[in-house]
C-alpha cells in the first residue's frame, strides 16, 4: 500500500533524497521547506504527488496547520520525517545565548512540534512511523559542535521516552543517526561562532580530529533504499546508524563508558548510602 509521507527539510540533503525515494515508488509525500521554490523540481516531476508547504519548524502554529494541511490533503499520515536543522559550530565558550538557542529552537523543538501536531492523527489511525534524524553526534559528542550535539542528544531522549509511550497506539519511533555524509551540513548550512583566539591551537587540532572521522563521506543517495527497508519493516529499530563509521565510534566511546563507570563502581556504591 502506498504511504503518505510528511517531510521536513525536504529542500536539500537526506531530506530531498528520501523525497524522491518515496516518490519514485508511487508513495505521496507532504514536503516543507522555508522557501517552497526550492521544491519546484520535484512538483515539475511528481505532480500532484508532492504537496510542497512553506515551514519553518520554529513557529509551532506553522507546524499545526502545515501538518493538519497534509493530512486534509491525503487522508492519512504513515510516515513523519523530522529532517529539519544544521550545525553550529564553536566551542563552548565561544556560542552565544543566542546562538545557542536557535539551535534548539531548530533541532529539539521544531521536531517536538512536529511529533505533537503529528501524533494525534497518527493515534486516530492507529499506525504510523516516526523518523527522527538525528547523528552519531547525537550518541557521543565531538569538540567544536559541543551545543549541536547537546541538541541531538536532546532529540533521541525525548524520542526515546516517546516510542515507549506510543508503542501500544500501533506508532512506531526511529532514530537516524548518520555518519559523515557528502551534504551541505558542514558548509553552506553551518553558522559558526565567533572565534576566541585562546581556542585557536585547539581548533585546529579538532579539525583534524574531525577529517578523520569523517573518513571517506557517504553518498546521500545511497540512503534512499535505506529509509525504505526502515519504514517497511515490521519491526523497525528504535535506532539505527547510516553509513560505514558510526559502529566503531559508538562502540569505542560506550567501552570506555562502561570500564570508566566499572572503575569508580565502589565510590558509586558508597554514595549510596546504609541499607535496613
Amino acid at each position: 500500500m502506498p504511504k503518505t509521507w510528511f517531510i521536513t527539510g525536504a529542500s536539500r540533503g537526506f531530506g530531498k533524497e528520501w523525497s524522491i525515494a518515496a516518490l519514485e515508488r508511487g508513495d505521496t509525500v507532504a514536503a516543507t521547506a522555508r522557501d517552497t521554490a526550492t521544491l519546484d523540481d520535484l512538483v515539475a516531476q511528481f505532480g500532484d504527488k508532492v504537496l510542497p508547504i512553506r515551514l519553518d519548524v520554529n513557529d509551532r502554529d506553522a507546524v499545526l496547520a502545515a501538518v493538519q494541511e497534509a493530512h486534509d490533503r491525503f487522508g492519512a499520515l504513515d510516515v513523519v520525517v523530522n529532517n529539519a536543522g544544521y550545525g553550529q559550530f564553536g566551542m563552548v565558550e565561544e556560542v552565544s545565548e543566542a546562538e545557542a538557542r536557535a539551535q534548539f529552537d531548530t533541532n529539539v523543538f521544531g521536531a517536538l512540534f512536529v511529533t505533537q501536531a503529528a501524533l494525534p492523527f497518527l493515534r486516530a489511525q492507529g499506525s504510523g512511523h516516526i523518523l527522527q534524524v538525528s547523528s552519531i553526534g547525537g550518541i557521543s559528542a565531538f569538540p567544536n559542535i559541543g551545543i549541536y550535539n547537546a541538541s541531538k542528544w536532546a532529540l533521541e531522549a525525548f524520542s526515546q521516552s516517546l516510542a515507549a509511550e506510543v508503542a501500544d497506539f500501533g506508532i512506531k519511533v526511529t532514530i537516524i543517526e548518520p555518519g559523515a555524509y557528502s551534504t551541505d551540513w558542514g558548509g553552506a548550512s553551518a553558522k559558526h561562532a565567533a572565534a576566541n583566539p585562546a581556542y585557536d591551537a585547539y581548533r585546529e587540532k579538532a579539525a583534524e580530529q574531525r577529517k578523520s572521522r569523517a573518513g571517506n563521506p557517504g553518498d546521500p543517495v545511497a540512503t534512499r533504499d535505506a529509509v525504505l527497508q526502515v519504514v517497511d519493516a515490521e519491526n523497525p529499530p528504535l535506532r539505527i546508524f547510516f553509513g560505514d563509521g558510526p559502529l566503531a565510534i559508538a562502540t569505542k566511546d560506550y567501552e570506555s563508558r562502561l570500564a570508566v563507570w566499572r572503575e569508580w563502581e565502589p565510590v558509586s556504591v558508597a554514595a549510596h548510602g546504609a541499607t535496613s
